[in-house]
């Protein structure tokens, strides 16, 4: 596949990666109508299996989908910067590609742990919660509960990018911002998390629309 062509898909990826944001912040704190703290085991296990489709199709959508089209969006990115700083921008893949690992990781272990939940709810509804307890531990400490990983991995770009001029320096800036805010989110402070989530799909959506028209001037000159 072409430079050009490879940076027009990875644009696309990149407004979708955005999108798939915007769908699980609406969904998750919308949508979704969790039980309350003193629910019974029962009754977040009639939580679960009462909306098991939405749940799947959410954790594949926000995880497995996203780190798909990560991949592609971070293979373009790294054709793009590797140039000037060829050691660096390798870091900066290696980061990404650990990311897109943790990200598809962490929707295959959250639903192939759905189901194991509601089939031990079955006969066990306490058994099933603690469970499902484990399941969000782990699931939190691969990447749903911090951003570490995919910050560096946006900060690096963001610094390459301030040396070979790959994006403005508008974007440039607010992905070292994105970028800090997903390093910070080692503690446990929500606001790190908000601040991560909601900088990263305006920079999604961003550096997405740059890389296309990026592709369009180059395939006209």
């Amino acid at each position: 596949m072409e430079i050009k062509n490879i940076q027009k898909l990875g644009g696309i990826c990149s407004i979708f990666e955005a999108l798939i944001y915007i769908i699980a912040f609406t969904i998750y704190g919308g949508v979704l109508k969790y039980p309350d703290e003193n629910a019974s085991a029962k009754e977040e296990l009639f939580f679960l299996s009462e909306n098991y489709l939405t749940l799947s199709i959410l954790n594949f959508t926000s995880y497995i989908l996203f780190g798909i089209l990560l991949t592609i969006l971070v293979l373009a990115i790294h054709n793009r910067i590797k140039k000037n700083l060829p050691n660096l921008s390798k870091l900066a893949f290696i980061f990404g590609v650990i990311w897109v690992g943790l990200v598809i990781a962490c929707g295959m272990i959250t639903n192939i742990g759905l189901n194991s939940v509601l089939e031990i709810g079955i006969t066990s509804p306490e058994n099933a919660m603690q469970t499902w307890s484990s399941v969000a531990v782990i699931s939190e400490g691969l990447g749903g509960g911090n951003e570490i990983v995919g910050g560096i991995w946006v900060l690096l770009i963001s610094l390459i990018s301030l040396n070979n001029k790959s994006f403005s320096r508008a974007l440039v800036l607010l992905g070292i911002l994105v970028g800090i805010a997903g390093i910070l989110t080692i503690y446990p402070l929500d606001i790190f998390t908000e601040i991560f989530g909601v900088s990263q799909i305006i920079w999604f959506l961003w550096i997405g629309i740059a890389m296309i028209r990026k592709s369009k001037i180059t395939k006209e000159n």
